[in-house]
């Protein structure tokens, strides 16, 4: 599975601030989509992927897949505490399935019985990797290692393209 050539958003940030892909422009981007209420998969991800970017010069994106509970300042509040490398970005329910469809990120809300809330949104566990021109480059599944991104990201930093 492969993100279309230039997946667009329109979105907010974990400031308030209003963004589209347009935002990241000239700067490689990494972007991965999840919520803070995930209980094993995202903080996962978020973990691995912080070790492989702590000397990569790349903008660190996390999309919420679920924008009823992840508001800028949930979304702020969880990022700083535990994966301050990432910026999170929200938006209303249609901002943020049009953002999953532009990547092609499955995700749908299901009863959970162990959530507060009652559900989880179960959700395409894939990291995009966007170049300075907004224009997809690569993905890396859920299986994919700390060191092994590492090694792609500073593969595909030395082209510069």
């Amino acid at each position: 599975m492969t993100a279309p050539a230039h997946p667009t958003f329109t979105l907010v940030d974990h400031h308030g601030t209003p963004v589209t892909e347009a935002s990241y422009r000239g700067r490689w981007t990494v972007v991965l989509f999840g919520f803070t209420r995930c209980r094993v998969v995202c903080p996962r991800a978020l973990g691995r992927l912080s070790e492989a970017l702590a000397s990569a010069e790349v903008e660190a994106l996390y999309i919420t897949v679920d924008p009823d509970r992840d508001t800028p300042e949930v979304l702020r509040q969880f990022l700083e505490s535990g994966y301050p490398r990432f910026t999170g970005l929200t938006g209303t329910a249609e901002q943020t399935d049009a953002a999953r469809r532009a990547f092609g990120v499955f995700a749908r809300r299901r009863p959970d019985p162990e959530d507060p809330d009652g559900y989880a949104v179960p959700h395409t566990a894939i990291t995009y990797l966007l170049g300075p021109d907004g224009d997809y480059r690569t993905h890396w599944t859920d299986t994919a290692d700390a060191d092994t991104i590492a090694a792609d990201l500073a593969h595909a930093l030395e082209g510069r393209s």
